[in-house]
């Protein structure tokens, strides 16, 4: 007998969403910084004599090991100091604020710092992580007075983030101690690029083509990231990192070709591929890439990809560096205030500004009623508030859910281990151990906050309060149901006003592509940053898309029909790029060419988006 299939209710997204974890492999390098950082500063401060400046310390190396991602060197500068810096900026504010301000006008100050901080964090990635930073030790240090002065406790807390950066810069990483292990992250991250490559022309004509260029895009992303840090030397850089960037910009052209055969669809030949693994090999190994693979020239996609990789076996022996510069568009102060005064900007300062001042004003209200009992510092409560009001961190139930877990299984662990463990010396060996376990526990919302759970409760009883399980499990909750409401609070204007943005920049650095190319500009290096730019910014909108997407409906509804204005700002960026190709093959636009334009422009038109008008030649 025939049974009909079962259809199964779907998990919505925004509870699927607290179940995925990121996978790869373990970072055993980040995992030996995390365990040589939080417990190293926590013991040093037990051996002079000043633990509570020892458990800043090991706060400070906590939170910027929660930033300590796989890259290079140079990135991680930017990525731990300024976040770092924040930190011990919002320390010392959160102390003196403290000391000289009654419940009332400090909370004021705290919501004010929270609207600066939200609007910051629109900016982009590091921006974001030093506003939590900022609002958390702004938190701590309003909230937990002590003997010792404000500037005091802000340089402990940045020793402690600022050994866990010198422990990034300074020691190598796994299997790269053979080389010159300084730029490991670089050379891995522009070798990903050519991988990339090879996986879009392998995937072309398939159904995995649109991943591959998705995987591209990535790639080159974080390669750009990779190789934009300080350099290592202040004015013409060593010939390893001119080799470096000479290898990034040789693979712009060639990403250019890989998109354009995705754009015609048409299968290539397997040897098309084999060129960009051969590079990705060299780039990998520091060395050349030997003989490239017979050129295959029966399109003008695959005649520029193969120009392209001639220029490159060139640019791989030279090594001069003679395209250094091409990392695409520096986002510099004019971006920053678009995003931080824009309505995604606006929007986020006042639900962060909400969500912290009044967290803080309920954490003093408790704190004088004697609610927290024996425990005299009020700020577990708006700190953890400020982690939650993040949409780095998912969608909004997800990462309450998460937080809420994590919490209940981290405090729980934390119980039934402080009864076992000896004092203090188990407790530096926890702090050790979480500390460890941070760079693995990151990939899930909930794993981290467990993680943390047990090591800031382990950093509280090391600087002598009494077991604070169940109390903090409590002010969770509480924080949990805040932000649940505040974020659900109807704001003046349109909602979602970040995604909105976001499209609205990926369509400026979509059209000002595709002016380049139509008007026929001889200056490649500006195309490809101007590629580069629109690419990029098309990426961070899908992100926010996608993120609003698995929000609770009630918030979901406010971007809806914004993917699609994605797509086909893609197919346009897509399409532009078939047509550089095919303007430098030929110098001219098929009819093919012209209708794929005319039809993107028109679908973004109906869209509601503001579109330029072909030149009539086109």
């Amino acid at each position: 007998m025939n049974r009909s299939p079962v259809n199964r209710p779907a998990v919505p997204l925004w509870l699927a969403h607290a179940f995925r974890a990121q996978r790869g492999p373990v970072p055993w390098n980040a995992v030996c910084r995390g365990a040589l950082a939080a417990g190293p500063a926590l013991l040093a401060g037990m051996l002079a004599g000043r633990t509570a400046l020892g458990v800043l310390a090991a706060i400070g190396a906590m939170l910027a090991g929660m930033n300590d991602r796989p890259g290079s060197r140079r990135a991680s500068v930017r990525r731990l100091g300024v976040p770092a810096l924040a930190g011990a900026v919002g320390l010392l504010a959160g102390t003196y604020a403290g000391q000289g301000l009654t419940a009332v006008p400090l909370t004021l100050a705290l919501a004010a710092l929270g609207l600066l901080a939200g609007g910051v964090s629109a900016v982009g990635p590091v921006a974001s992580a030093a506003g939590t930073q900022l609002l958390v030790a702004a938190a701590i240090g309003a909230g937990t007075p002590a003997a010792e002065p404000g500037w005091q406790r802000a340089l402990a807390f940045l020793a402690g983030a600022g050994w866990l950066l010198a422990l990034r810069i300074v020691l190598p990483t796994p299997g790269s101690l053979t080389g010159d292990f300084r730029f490991d992250g670089e050379r891995k991250a522009v070798a990903d690029v050519y991988d990339a490559i090879a996986g879009l022309v392998e995937a072309v004509g398939g159904a995995r083509t649109t991943a591959a260029r998705a995987a591209l895009t990535a790639a080159l992303d974080h390669a750009q990231d990779a190789l934009a840090g300080p350099r290592l030397r202040r004015y013409a850089g060593s010939a390893a990192e001119r080799r470096l960037h000479a290898q990034f910009a040789a693979a712009l052209p060639l990403a250019e070709a890989a998109t354009a055969l995705h754009w015609a669809g048409e299968p290539v030949p397997a040897r098309a591929a084999q060129g960009p693994r051969r590079l990705a090999a060299a780039v990998r190994n520091n060395a050349g890439p030997g003989p490239l693979p017979a050129p295959h020239r029966s399109a003008p996609a695959l005649r520029a990809l193969d120009d392209a990789l001639l220029r490159a076996a060139d640019a791989f022996d030279r090594g001069d560096g003679a395209h250094r510069g091409l990392l695409g568009r520096r986002r510099g102060v004019r971006h920053a205030l678009r995003a931080a005064l824009g309505a995604g900007g606006r929007e986020y300062g006042v639900r962060v500004a909400l969500c912290f001042g009044a967290s803080a004003a309920i954490a003093q209200a408790l704190h004088h009623a004697r609610w927290y009992g024996q425990h005299a510092h009020w700020y577990w409560l708006p700190a953890t508030a400020v982690f939650l009001v993040k949409p780095d961190l998912g969608p909004l139930a997800s990462r309450v859910l998460c937080r809420a877990a994590g919490t209940v299984l981290g405090a729980v662990v934390f119980a039934g281990l402080a009864v076992l463990l000896p004092r203090p010396a188990g407790l530096v060996v926890l702090v050790v151990v979480c500390g460890a376990l941070i760079p693995v526990a990151i990939r899930n919302f909930a794993a981290l906050t467990a993680v943390a759970t047990v090591l800031v409760l382990a950093l509280i009883m090391a600087g002598g309060e009494p077991q604070a399980s169940v109390s903090r499990i409590g002010e969770t909750l509480l924080a949990c149901a805040l932000v649940l409401l505040v974020g659900h609070l109807p704001m003046p204007g349109r909602h979602g006003g970040g995604v909105r943005d976001r499209l609205a920049a990926a369509g400026g650095a979509a059209h000002a592509y595709l002016l380049h190319v139509l008007g026929a500009s001889g200056d490649r290096p500006e195309r490809w940053a101007l590629r580069r730019e629109a690419y990029r910014t098309l990426a961070e909108a899908r992100s926010a898309i996608a993120l609003s997407a698995a929000e609770l409906p009630a918030l979901a509804r406010h971007t809806e029909g914004t993917d699609a204005v994605a797509e086909a700002l893609e197919r346009l960026v897509d399409t532009t790029t078939a047509c550089a190709v095919h303007l430098d093959d030929t110098g001219r636009l098929t009819p093919r060419h012209v209708h794929r334009l005319r039809e993107a422009l028109a679908e973004l038109e109906q869209q509601g988006v503001p579109v330029v008008r072909l030149p009539a030649a086109a």
